[in-house]
């Protein structure tokens, strides 16, 4: 079977590194869903706006390996523990399918691009290939008993952030709140060092900072 992309989504994530490990964790972060020139047609999002949320289908286009682990390391089990590919989410994948759902914000019209899907709560990489595009339907979607596994020892876990209102100068108030719950993510990888400086790009942001033990502080954010 031969799938290819029908769009590609813009986001300020540039690199993998930063990235929210799942989608909807953070709601300001937005992207753009841009589609392909085949698939521009107005016809084929008709009644789109009526839902609220959606499944984007993705490639894990950064991660693309001649071969695959049956185990990997979840960074929230500290990096170390090996638990099975299909029991995660981990984007080391044997197909590199990614699966994310999304709040569509709403669709802005361009002459040249067609109908742009503007979406929240994104954790995907700028440019990231879209294969297909799903409505999210609560009645058979969301599952009120579902189990979580270790997940759910997690969903609300949180570092704490330290900075300097100096370092934000300039920045405008939704790219700070975004900077910052990034960063309360713990974004680091779990099996390294406990104190260590590091950084990633976001929107036009270089953002330095700090981690030791819960706390991160933020050392710098620079306009690249």
């Amino acid at each position: 079977m031969e799938i290819k992309p029908i769009a590609h989504i813009k986001t300020n994530f540039k690199e993998k590194f930063g990235i929210p490990r799942q989608s909807g964790i953070i709601e300001e972060i937005k992207g753009e869903i841009i589609f392909e020139k085949q698939f521009r047609n107005p016809d084929s999002i008709r009644g789109i706006e009526e839902y609220s949320h959606l499944w984007l289908i993705f490639d894990f286009s950064e991660n693309h390996r001649d071969i695959w682990s049956p185990t990997v390391r979840p960074p929230r089990l500290g990096g170390n523990t090996r638990v099975g590919v299909f029991a995660t989410r981990s984007p080391f994948r044997p197909n590199n399918l990614g699966l994310s759902c999304v709040k569509l914000e709403g669709i802005k019209k361009d002459k040249i691009l067609g109908d742009i899907l503007i979406v929240s709560g994104v954790d995907l990489l700028d440019n990231t290939p879209i294969f297909d595009i799903k409505p999210y339907i609560p009645y058979c979607d969301c599952k009120t008993d579902a189990k979580g596994s270790f997940s759910e020892n997690f969903k609300d876990y949180k570092i704490k952030v330290l900075y300097d209102e100096n370092v934000f100068k300039n920045i405008n108030d939704d790219e700070k709140a975004a900077i910052i719950k990034l960063i309360e993510q713990d974004p680091k990888p779990a099996y390294k060092e406990e104190k260590k400086q590091y950084k990633f790009l976001f929107s036009n942001y270089e953002i330095c900072f700090e981690i030791s033990g819960e706390t991160a502080k933020i050392l710098k954010v620079n306009k690249v």
